[in-house]
């Protein structure tokens, strides 16, 4: 319809009738300004109302929006050039249609290009719109969506610039199969880990992760299609390969995080020369602990009763049983936990003794504070060892430490003692030495 009426208008104006090649230029040069014209109401009218009505309904105001119908404005003056170059006489047919194919060639291209903003715009609306939606990233499902339709257009723009169908293209893309597939070999794995990612729901944006083989240890920020973003507790950023997260192994900290409680796993090394059997001195001591007097006086009464169904034995000591000092500290440690504010005592509470080890025996204290909270967590656990470093000298007990620089140095400060031989001997053996 269109190039039929730039064709009437061509036929209806006699101006240049007489001078073919100056009529030529005029119609390409009008055409030229239609083209002009036709963008310039569209962009700047026709787009500029559009723009204040969803204004008004509180719509449309992404810029992502904004840029895809600014693509389509384009199609206007591209429409304008395709029907009238037609129309305008003079021209070979060769040159007709090389300006038509480059006209709807651009025209796929600013379509794809508006297709790709409209499905960023989707992706963020995705993202504010859902409360959930934060934590299940779509990028990499959309970063697909935009390869595919880039190579969609790339062939439907070449098989428009050579004039031929897209079949031809598809016949021929046949025999390079192998080699695209070689080719995008690192999209096609990281789109399969994706998809494992998103079905198994193994990691969320906002989870805590630690990627030992790649020093990643943070909260992921962005999951794309190619990698996972991880910003490390320095506020570095490491970049991980998606597919990395499928065939190597690493931590979520997000069931910990959900539980509402953090695990404190650590141990004291105690000096195992330091540990024997309580004196009546040290029964004294320890009634003063509250927490301590009731597990006293009921192991007692388990001793009692155990030493008194002894046989001929009873009095060896090999064969009694007697309250120790770091037994009677596991029960303080039990106790003190038990009654902290900031330990859950519906989960594991223990003290337990662990192997012996060339630097102490590890007395290991495993319970879990009621905040996940990293700053509280190390707060807690650092005062709940304060006390009990501080406390672990009233059972007779020590930590073993190794010997410090202060101890070398008081070896290597003592005098080489000076050997006095009697001038009697050394006489002699000079004596001895004379031929």
């Amino acid at each position: 319809m269109a190039s039929s009426f730039m064709a009437s208008i061509v036929r209806n104006f006699h101006f240049f009738s007489d001078y073919p090649v100056l009529q030529t230029i005029f119609w390409i040069i009008f055409l030229v300004l239609s083209a002009i014209i036709a963008n310039f109401i569209v962009r700047h009218v026709l787009l500029r109302i559009f723009y204040k009505l969803l204004s008004v309904i509180g719509r449309g105001q992404s810029a992502e929006f904004h840029a895809a119908l600014g693509y389509l404005a384009n199609i206007a003056p591209t429409l304008v050039i395709y029907h009238g170059i037609s129309a305008i006489p003079g021209l070979p047919a060769k040159l007709v249609t090389v300006v038509q194919n480059v006209s709807s060639a651009f025209t796929i291209f600013v379509i794809t290009l508006a297709i790709s903003s409209m499905l960023t715009f989707l992706e963020r609306a995705y993202y504010t719109r859902r409360g959930r939606a934060k934590q299940r990233s779509i990028k990499g499902l959309v970063q697909v969506i935009k390869i595919i339709v880039f190579i969609v257009a790339a062939i439907l723009i070449i098989a428009t610039l050579i004039d031929k169908s897209p079949l031809v293209l598809l016949s021929g893309l046949g025999a390079l199969a192998a080699v695209i597939m070689l080719i995008s070999q690192d999209t096609l794995l990281s789109f399969v880990a994706g998809v494992q990612i998103a079905t198994t729901d193994m990691v969320r944006i906002g989870d805590w992760i630690t990627v030992p083989s790649l020093n990643a240890d943070g909260d992921v920020i962005d999951m794309a299609l190619h990698t996972v973003k991880v910003q490390n507790f320095d506020k570095t950023i490491t970049s991980v390969p998606t597919r990395k997260l499928v065939t190597e192994s690493f931590i979520n900290w997000r069931g910990m995080q959900e539980s509402g409680g953090r695990r404190i796993k650590r141990a004291l090394n105690i000096d195992q020369t330091s540990i024997r059997f309580l004196t009546d001195e040290d029964y004294e001591k320890l009634n003063e602990h509250r927490a301590l007097r009731n597990y006293i006086r009921d192991k007692n009464r388990e001793i009692a009763d155990w030493n008194n169904n002894l046989s001929a034995n009873q009095e060896m000591i090999a064969s009694a049983r007697r309250l120790t000092n770091i037994g009677t500290f596991r029960a303080y440690i039990t106790a003190y936990l038990g009654n902290h504010p900031s330990i859950l005592q519906d989960s594991t509470l223990m003290a337990r003794l662990m192997a012996p080890t060339p630097t102490g025996l590890p007395l290991e204290i495993y319970c879990f504070t009621n905040t996940v909270k990293w700053l509280e967590y190390e707060a807690i656990q650092s005062d709940i060892f304060d006390h009990l470093y501080s406390v672990l000298p009233s059972f007779g007990l020590r930590v073993f430490q190794e010997a410090s620089g202060n101890f070398t140095q008081l070896v290597t400060s003592q005098p080489i003692p000076v050997v006095e031989i009697p001038a009697a001997k050394m006489e002699s053996r000079g004596a001895k030495a004379r031929p």
